[in-house]
């Protein structure tokens, strides 16, 4: 039975075609000021101080790599794509059982481990129109302005992300299982996915008590590394993915024990 999976799947249709909108209007305001900034770089650089680079892993900004990777993913990518996935998730059980369409669901022949999974598997959505629209419009917002981007560490950047981005929303599916309400499960995951992002961000300035970070799941997500350095975390993804695996059997052994 995949009809759950086919309804939250269109469900997510909307949402994540105003998100690359979004994106969209971002990008092309950076990509335009971009060739006027690469000739002050210098100068803007030194405006700043060490601690807003340290902060947010910012490096080589004078690049269209590092100046994407500061101006886009830093944070945007990383802190208001992360919230978007916990703000959607934190919907998928509380909002059911808030409208009182979770007991409908539950009459017919499937089972709650089910219902947990195509939910989850709804997100492929968003995964596949943000991170494809994303790739495709800066790859030919960069050839636009005289650029050159390398391709393959664009889609990496992309593909690196996804697992932070699976961690972020079953953060708020835990959420969305163990508080009732839909909106205080929202407030909840987004609260919970922001405090984890500052923390880590945090932690980049404090030398003595770096070790916070390793909570964070941005700790293990650097896209200023993959796209300047072309260093491919591929050890941290597999984290993110075992934290995800993990709190996903968890959100499905609460589910079950939850009384509807």
């Amino acid at each position: 039975m995949t009809a759950i999976l086919r309804i939250e799947s269109r469900k997510l249709v909307r949402s994540s075609a105003v998100l690359i909108g979004v994106f969209a209007v971002l990008s092309t305001m950076y990509l335009s000021i971009y060739p006027e900034f690469k000739e002050e770089a210098e100068e803007l650089m030194e405006a700043f101080p060490d601690f807003i680079f340290d902060m947010f892993g910012l490096e080589a900004i004078h690049t269209i790599e590092g100046f994407l990777a500061a101006e886009v993913y830093a944070f945007f990518w990383i802190l208001l794509v992360g919230l978007y996935f916990a703000y959607i998730s934190a919907g998928f059980v509380s909002k059911d059982i808030e409208e009182r369409k979770m007991d409908l669901t539950l009459s017919n022949p499937v089972t709650r481990e089910s219902v947990i999974l195509q939910k989850v598997g709804a997100l492929w959505v968003p995964l596949l129109l943000l991170n494809g629209g994303v790739i495709l419009f800066l790859y030919i917002g960069t050839y636009l302005i005289d650029e050159t981007l390398d391709i393959t560490s664009l889609v990496m950047v992309h593909l690196l992300s996804i697992p932070y981005l699976l961690v972020c929303a079953v953060i708020g599916l835990v959420t969305s299982i163990v508080i009732k309400k839909v909106r205080t499960s929202q407030v909840w995951a987004i609260g919970i996915v922001f405090i984890l992002w500052l923390i880590e961000s945090i932690s980049n300035i404090t030398v003595d008590y770096d070790w916070i970070g390793y909570v964070s799941p941005s700790n293990y997500y650097d896209p200023t590394q993959i796209l300047v350095n072309q260093e491919y975390a591929f050890l941290d993804a597999g984290i993110l993915l075992i934290v995800f695996v993990i709190l996903l059997i968890l959100s499905i052994i609460l589910f079950k024990d939850r009384d509807i």
